[in-house]
């Protein structure tokens, strides 16, 4: 089979195996045609790993990928060097220094090549910001001053302004607010050449035109958008069911009819044995006939061995296409806020930081109080989570916590990347004996061997369900919960095992989310902006 040379994008039987020798996938072969494909499947799988090939920041172990024009690659987990500028985030960081070495006097043909006749870029990048809403931010401006959304609304603008043949967008919504999520859909729309998104968000995938599914036992492709996929995934799977069933009854009979066969062969032989004795035959025929037998009863074995080895083949293929892994589940320790107290407190906090403006914040935690943190990219969510945990000191004012708390950043940064799952779940709860660890993390997927691999080494959602098992369990056993986008890198059935777990937790909760769906279904009871301003 030959690459299609027609897609932008070939996959020919592209296989990868980590560093440690597991295979994480084989023999992969798809062609990527034009507008947008989405790309899905549980957490761990290799979506990103795959994205990476594709982009050639990463080599196959096996197989073909070929690309067809300029590639763009925009990862999940934007974390610039702090010397890094928007410019850098945006791919465009080598061009625009070169085009600054020009303009002071460089002759050097390589500048020349970088900067490719593109001498408006610092002006076209400063019209793509302002596009994607980052007013007053420009090609120099430090990555550090810029939050999540900002750096995730930058890359994407410097995507847009590169116009690549063929997009990689990994969770490109991760972080995003509404208005984000707006313009990248707007974006997206509008190209011309092939999209590639890795995704768990709904109403992205709903603008695809196809989807690919990357599973432990391949990669499969569905035309349509994500509701046609979960239809056809649907069908697919009741039909293997059924026909599971059919085989496994099917191979029932195929016993039943061996043990039949059996007993009746069992029946002439004995017959046979007493009938040689009262025989007056000579003895070289009653040898014959016995011999003869004997040899049929081989036979029979034989064959009905080969029967029943054929129906176990067939109810063993009828069950690897059928999903019957356990469910997701996130476990939550026992906690209880009485409903009179005071839980935490904001009292005119102020803060100005990078494009953080918070003047006079107030708000005040009671009880089992639900209370989510919204508001655009950039107006300083996060900085009053890290307020409240004293990570971040404010300009003026205080914030206070009164019970015991857990705190979940968007970019899982608590954690040492050198240390498994078990050893962060045993350091956070060392209550817990080891058996019981490990089942807490086998329950999110977090088998035997991937609980003891060092974090760097685990997908972007694998390193947050560890991270959210830590904050549950940690110790002493928290009342009140901080999460700052707890479902960003999360698969579709890791999110609704959070929401199960949440709206079952009797602490108190302040969380930040733009995924309205999401807080609609943990139950929260008011919103709040960091300006102190109730919202709608």
């Amino acid at each position: 089979m030959q690459p299609d040379v027609s897609s932008l994008l070939s996959l020919h039987r592209v296989s990868y195996c980590l560093p440690n020798g597991r295979t994480l996938f084989d023999g992969l072969s798809a062609d990527l045609p034009p507008g947008i494909t989405g790309l899905v499947g549980r957490n761990g799988v290799g979506k990103s790993v795959l994205a990476q090939l594709i982009a050639g920041e990463l080599t196959a172990s096996d197989g073909q990928i070929v690309r067809h024009g300029s590639v763009r690659y925009v990862p999940q987990d934007l974390r610039p060097t702090g010397d890094a500028t928007v410019g850098d985030v945006c791919g465009l960081g080598t061009a625009l220094r070169a085009l600054a070495r020009i303009e002071t006097g460089s002759v050097d043909p390589v500048d020349f090549d970088l900067v490719a006749e593109r001498w408006t870029l610092r002006q076209d990048l400063r019209r793509a910001l302002t596009a994607y809403g980052l007013d007053g931010i420009t090609a120099d401006t430090p990555t550090a001053r810029l939050s999540g959304g900002e750096l995730t609304r930058a890359a994407l603008a410097g995507a847009e302004l590169l116009d690549p043949d063929l997009l990689l967008l990994d969770e490109p919504t991760n972080h995003l607010d509404s208005a984000g999520r707006s313009l990248l859909l707007a974006q997206l729309r509008r190209r011309r050449g092939s999209t590639l998104v890795i995704s768990h968000d709904r109403t992205l995938l709903e603008c695809a035109s196809q989807i690919w599914e990357l599973t432990p036992g391949g990669l499969r492709c569905y035309g349509g958008n994500y509701t046609t996929y979960a239809q056809q995934q649907a069908a697919e799977d009741a039909a293997a069911r059924r026909e599971l069933a059919h085989m496994r009854a099917a191979l029932q009979r195929q016993r039943q009819q061996m043990r039949e066969a059996q007993l009746r062969q069992e029946r002439r032989a004995a017959a046979g044995r007493r009938g040689r004795g009262n025989a007056n035959q000579s003895k070289l025929l009653l040898d014959a006939a016995a011999e003869r037998s004997d040899h049929t009863a081989a036979r029979l074995r034989r064959e009905l061995a080969q029967q029943h080895e054929a129906a176990l083949a067939r109810k063993r293929a009828a069950a690897e296409r059928v999903d019957d892994t356990d469910p997701v589940a996130l476990i939550p320790p026992a906690a209880a806020v009485p409903a009179g107290r005071e839980v935490a407190r904001f009292e005119a906090v102020r803060l100005h930081r990078g494009s953080a403006r918070i003047d006079d914040f107030n708000a005040t935690l009671i009880g089992p109080a639900r209370v989510a943190l919204v508001g655009p990219n950039g107006c300083g969510k996060s900085s009053l989570l890290k307020i409240l945990t004293g990570e971040l000191q404010p300009d003026a004012g205080s914030a206070r916590v009164h019970v015991p708390w857990a705190y979940l950043d968007q970019h899982t940064s608590g954690l040492d990347p050198d240390l498994s799952p078990l050893a962060h779940l045993q350091r956070a709860a060392p209550e817990l004996d080891e058996a019981t660890a490990r089942t807490r993390l086998a329950l999110l997927r977090l088998d035997a061997d991937r609980a003891l691999l060092p974090l760097r080494a685990l997908s972007g959602g694998e390193r947050l369900k560890a991270a959210l098992l830590c904050a549950l369990h940690r110790s002493p056993t928290p009342q009140l919960l901080l999460l700052d986008e707890p479902t960003n890198h999360l698969d579709l059935e890791s999110t609704t095992a959070l929401e199960a777990t949440l709206r079952g937790w009797r602490g108190a909760l302040l969380v930040i989310s733009h995924d309205k769906h999401f807080l609609e279904r943990i139950g929260i009871e008011r919103s709040v902006t960091p300006v102190g301003i109730p919202s709608t």
